[in-house]
């Protein structure tokens, strides 16, 4: 009887020693990337804000839905401004000090969303308008008759 005692208390000492059957996991270290690219995309209905690294894997991002605004709203500069500024700080925490931002469309947030990311204390190295332009490609839509 004794004998089993021991046993169990070896079988369940040498259990608690693995690793594997350790209830605690260990902490995800967090990625240090100081410099980045911002991507905004300013529609006329929603405004999206993607930081990424250099070589273009996604960090962090945020958008008009997430951040609590709905219907037209999300369009708005205000909205914009926030939505940045929001997704600047996660990437804050991530090391980012420098940024290039990347505006894409033709939404009201373009000029409020590079605000709201230098308002955190990122600095903005570049601000370049990736917005497509046409060369006469499709033809467009016929024209709204109101």
């Amino acid at each position: 009887m004794a004998e089993e005692e021991v046993k169990n208390a070896e079988i369940t000492a040498e259990a608690e020693a693995t690793p594997v059957a350790s209830s605690k996991q260990r902490a995800k270290t967090g990625r240090h990337i100081p410099s980045g690219i911002a991507y905004v995309l300013a529609t006329f209905n929603n405004t999206k804000v993607t930081f990424t690294d250099l070589h273009g894997n996604v960090i962090c991002w945020s958008t008009g839905g997430k951040n609590g605004f709905k219907g037209s709203r999300k369009s708005t500069a205000y909205a914009a401004q926030v939505i940045a500024g929001e997704a600047a700080k996660k990437a804050q925490l991530m090391g980012m000090k420098e940024v290039e931002v990347r505006i894409k469309g033709p939404g009201a947030g373009r000029e409020s969303a590079v605000r709201g990311i230098a308002a955190t204390g990122i600095e903005v190295s570049v601000i370049k308008d990736i917005t497509p332009v046409p060369h006469n490609g499709c033809r467009p839509p016929k024209r709204r008759r109101v």
